[in-house]
């Protein structure tokens, strides 16, 4: 079975490699790397953050409760990942696309 992780990773670099071989100024493509790698941080910081309240909470809370709240944790931070991972897979199907226009032949 892939992991979820090794799928992101993957959709990541495939996502960088179609941006840098988009037919753009490179600053253009810098700067689109920038902004994305800038969004992604910021959602895994607000993602890391969620998580860390929920456990802080869930410790605070004791051991029955603890295992309770693992379980909505774990639920929740699937979902966070699935959303990461739908939103690069919308990334590399617009990267796609553009490469396609570079393959089309006279």
């Amino acid at each position: 079975m892939i992991h979820k992780g090794a799928i992101v990773l993957g959709v990541l670099l495939g996502a960088a490699a179609g941006v840098l071989l988009a037919p753009e100024k490179g600053s253009n493509t810098r700067d689109k790397l920038k902004k994305e790698g800038k969004d992604i941080k910021d959602q895994l910081s607000k993602d890391f953050v969620e998580v860390k309240d929920d456990l802080s909470k869930t410790a605070a809370s004791g051991k029955e409760t603890l295992k309770h709240e693992i379980k909505d944790i774990a639920s929740k931070t699937s979902y966070k990942t699935e959303q990461a991972i739908t939103f690069l897979e919308k990334q590399l199907a617009i990267l796609k696309e553009k490469n396609k226009t570079l393959q089309k032949t006279s």
